[in-house]
């Protein structure tokens, strides 16, 4: 098979395989908008994901497109992707996903996907193909994203702590009961913005590569629809396995604190969208519970869980991107 203009079997067949990512995506990162609100008893599960898919459907009308912009030209040279670079990469981040869902670790879909661009990438044409400046932004937000994350929660919580010091308790948890559903909304939107936008860069740099976009490089809109309809269907399905760990391995959330996690997330992944990086959600909202918890005091995070699950984001570019080369060089091997 020449896979230098790909049979539009094929290609619709490569495009399923994204849009499966996709799903995987939502799936594995339902925690990320749910953990909160469930584990306060706000909403039960099935409700809480109901509502998280809707918002991850709509984010499209909200952002731009700058992130899919950033997947599709600033991780690895536009001009060595192929099919076989495509299907390696997406091949290596849902095997790390599935890996990661089933040991219930919130590693992220953002940077398995990335890590397999890499790997594919440079499986096929060395190190030279990776975009260093955008590798290196991308990778920084590992790191900062929690960061960040962790210091908006933290500050929020110290600050609503003292608003609301007089208040009596019940009248306090009542009000962010109610709260709780704008912020949960507002982190389920701005999930559904960054996230859903890596798979549209996916399929774009597809279409390009094959020659299907003209000259310039751009995202279609049945692309944006698909992808964020992909990820909703996959935050409807829920991520059980997840959610038992971010919603109450690492600690005990209120309704108060609920709010401020999912407001430190929220803003936090609106800034990162608008500036068109890939950042992690699951890192942001992980930063984020831990932020809240440490206001209450330092020993109420569970700090073991919290180190397993940064190791696991450590690893998680490197092994993706290990998987995705086999699986580059093995579809070479048998086409």
């Amino acid at each position: 098979m020449d896979f230098g203009t790909l049979a539009l079997p094929a290609l619709i067949g490569l495009i399923a395989v994204a849009l499966i990512f996709d799903f995987l995506n939502g799936l594995h990162d339902a925690a990320n908008s749910i953990a909160t609100i469930v584990s306060t008893r706000v909403l039960r599960p099935q409700y809480a994901v109901a509502w998280a898919a809707f918002f991850n459907f709509i984010a499209f009308l909200f952002f731009g497109l700058s992130v899919a912009q950033t997947i599709g030209t600033g991780i690895i040279d536009i001009k060595a992707v192929d099919p076989h670079v495509i299907f390696g990469a997406l091949m290596g981040a849902i095997v790390w996903n599935l890996i990661t869902w089933w040991a219930g670790i919130p590693s992220s879909s953002s940077h398995a996907l990335i890590g397999g661009l890499v790997g594919a990438g440079v499986a096929k044409a060395g190190p030279g193909v990776v975009v260093w400046a955008g590798l290196s932004k991308t990778s920084a937000a590992i790191f900062l994203s929690p960061a960040i994350g962790f210091a908006l929660a933290l500050l929020l919580m110290l600050l609503v702590s003292w608003l609301f010091v007089r208040s009596r308790p019940h009248l306090v948890e009542r009000v962010f009961r109610v709260v709780q559903f704008f912020s949960a909304s507002a982190y389920s939107l701005g999930h559904g913005g960054n996230d859903a936008q890596k798979t549209m860069g996916i399929i774009a740099v597809l279409l390009y590569s094959q020659g299907y976009l003209g000259a310039e490089f751009s995202v279609p809109f049945w692309v944006v629809l698909s992808c964020q309809a992909a990820m909703g269907l996959g935050t409807l399905f829920g991520g059980w396995r997840i959610v038992r760990t971010m919603g109450s391995r690492i600690t005990h959330l209120t309704p108060m604190q609920g709010v401020c996690a999912e407001t430190g997330g929220s803003i936090m992944l609106f800034t990162a969208t608008h500036l068109g990086i890939p950042v992690s959600t699951t890192h942001t909202i992980t930063g984020c519970i831990i932020g809240v918890g440490a206001a209450r005091r330092v020993r109420a995070v569970r700090w073991n869980i919290a180190s397993g699950i940064l190791i696991a984001w450590i690893i998680t570019i490197p092994a993706s991107a290990f998987v995705s080369a086999l699986c580059y060089w093995a579809l070479n091997i048998f086409f």
